[in-house]
């Protein structure tokens, strides 16, 4: 019954929409920003190790899981279009949402089990975490126009963002208090096994249940999808068809071209940045000892995320006020400054200086980012493969964005150095963004 009474545009639809962001975003915080790197980095210090054995080689700990992520990355690349097709023309995308939901939190909880030891098995955990999370965040986004009008995107997709950071801060700051006082929660070494990775761990299954159990509003109201009409013929290979399809409609639609195109440039900037954000403050920030830098990388991720909800929020206004085409340009401004910035960083408080102002615009920037392409598209129910040439954009230029980073990195000895080479991509995005037609 609720299907039928969650209409378009509905506050109920609207909501259980917005809801799947308070669902999944604890992965994107817990998993991939705070307590994995610093559990994967502390099973290497207690055993007294840098490099693993694998696949006939050695290996150092940081290539290792970047080479994993960059792996994943490719994957979601490709499976996303597939997904995509099938989902289009069957017409059942709540199931591949369902899916993947469940593949990714799956996979978190399987993390409880990760360690050098088991090295292979925790990678893949590790591999189909990013895997579910991204092509659900991808299946769930290409929803948006499908469920709000025009005019009540913007507002939704804030919304979207604002409750995942909510959500995702409540969780932390139950597995911080876990990792930081182990004994409160009767958590004590075990069979040489140190308390506060113990934590670590269950923080990763508590991911797993959260994700699933919030993940379940949303699905008892989106709508099952909208059926391709025709004839059904090459089923596994028409997402890859339907992209080839959007690109053709590129061409006739110049407006969302160069907005896609601009996209592509900042976005392959902002991602690199939020993949790399805790790698650069351990190593490049005079932090002191050990504990004061995992206190102070934890402070930084907690500020991030929650001057983000202010900072969806008013980007939301603004664009309302001004334009999205011109908010975002101001965004991208903001974002190749703190670039330059990054370059100086120092101390702490540097650090978490630079943490609250790409709070602001980390949450301004995703959330528009999203809501202008759902804008841009043309009438049409074909809203998942659309969505798809956007989602994978954004994967490819995490790819080549991370690579490059990495180069740079490595050819000049310093993560400072990358960080302008990234603000080149933002001042490059701001002059593309200046050639979208601003009829937003």
């Amino acid at each position: 019954m609720a299907q039928v009474l969650a209409m378009k545009g509905s506050k109920k639809l609207l909501n259980a929409w917005a809801f799947y962001d308070w669902a999944n975003s604890v992965y994107s915080l817990v998993i991939a920003s705070a307590i994995f790197p610093i559990f994967y980095g502390a099973l290497f210090r207690v055993a007294g190790i840098e490099k693993v054995t694998i696949f006939g080689g050695e290996i150092a700990r940081a290539p290792l899981i970047s080479y994993v992520t960059s792996l994943a990355f490719v994957f979601i690349a490709i499976v996303t279009p597939l997904v995509s097709g099938i989902a289009d023309y069957l017409g059942n995308k709540r199931v591949f949402l369902k899916f993947f939901c469940y593949l990714g939190a799956v996979s978190c909880i399987g993390l409880y089990w990760f360690s050098l030891e088991n090295i292979y098995f925790g990678l893949v955990c590790y591999f189909f975490g990013l895997v579910g999370f991204w092509v659900s965040f991808a299946i769930n986004n290409s929803y948006l126009p499908d469920i709000a009008f025009p005019e009540q995107q913007d507002g939704i997709s804030a919304k979207g963002f604002s409750l995942g950071y909510i959500g995702s801060v409540i969780l932390l700051v139950f597995n911080l208090a876990m990792v930081m006082k182990p004994d409160v929660f009767g958590i004590t070494n075990d069979g040489g096994e140190v308390a506060e990775i113990k934590a670590m761990k269950y923080s990763f299954i508590s991911v797993g249940i959260w994700w699933i159990l919030f993940s379940q509003y949303t699905f008892a109201n989106l709508p099952k999808g909208y059926k391709r009409e025709g004839e059904r013929q090459h089923i596994i290979l028409n997402g890859f068809k339907e992209l080839k399809s959007v690109w053709h409609q590129l061409g006739e639609n110049t407006k969302l071209k160069r907005y896609l195109g601009a996209f592509f440039v900042y976005s392959m900037a902002v991602q690199t940045i939020m993949l790399i954000a805790t790698y650069f403050g351990e190593e490049e920030i005079a932090w002191g000892s050990d504990s004061e830098r995992t206190t102070g990388l934890i402070i930084s991720i907690m500020v991030i995320q929650l001057v983000a909800i202010i900072g969806a929020t008013v980007t939301a206004w603004c664009s309302k006020a001004f334009g999205n085409i011109r908010t975002l340009i101001v965004i991208n401004i903001i974002w190749a400054m703190l670039c330059v910035y990054a370059y100086f960083l120092q101390t702490p408080m540097d650090f978490y200086t630079a943490a609250g102002f790409v709070g602001i615009v980390m949450g301004g920037i995703q959330a528009l980012s999203r809501s202008t392409y759902s804008k841009f598209l043309p009438e049409t129910t074909d809203t998942t493969s659309f969505f798809s040439f956007y989602d994978v954009a954004e994967k490819i230029g995490i790819i080549i964005g991370t690579f490059l980073y990495g180069v740079v990195a490595q050819l000049t000895g310093s993560m400072r150095n990358s960080t302008i080479f990234l603000g080149l991509f933002f001042i490059i995005g701001i002059f593309l963004l200046t050639r979208v037609k601003n009829k937003d």
